[in-house]
């Protein structure tokens, strides 16, 4: 599956009925990481949920096995903004984008706001680089 460069955040959410209309809700966090900005008009793209017991779909040339787990939210030379919200042993921020994945970002503070450049992924946790510090 090919995903577009303007993809601003990713994110798994129900769909449920509400008076007569459908509705996808729009995480906090989207919002308060400023990926998405509220009274904004969007493009949403609704991707079909993985198989399950283990069985392997082939889509769009790509193969995907329900055994590989949630894959990192991230991919490297990914820019994003991001609020550190603790401090890791070694002293280096901490945020967590979707799912509550791990971006380590060195060099910041509890409470920042910055724009980050994914420079490495683990399937549990990221590093990011500080790009701009003014968010």
């Amino acid at each position: 599956m090919e995903i577009s460069e303007k993809l601003l955040c990713l994110f798994s959410a129900d769909v449920r009925e509400e008076d007569g209309e459908f509705v996808v809700e729009v995480p906090r966090r989207e919002v308060e990481t400023g990926s998405i900005e509220p009274g904004e008009t969007y493009r949403i793209a609704l991707i079909e949920r993985g198989g399950t017991d283990g069985e392997t779909a082939e889509r769009d040339g790509t193969t995907a096995s329900a055994n590989d787990g949630p894959q990192p939210p991230v991919e490297p030379g990914e820019m994003r903004y991001v609020e550190i919200e603790d401090l890791g042993k070694q002293g280096d921020g901490i945020a967590r984008v979707e799912r509550g994945y791990v971006i380590i970002v060195p060099d910041t503070e509890v409470g920042e706001r910055v724009k980050i450049e994914v420079t490495e992924v683990k399937s549990n946790f990221a590093v990011g680089e500080v790009i701009d510090e003014d968010v």
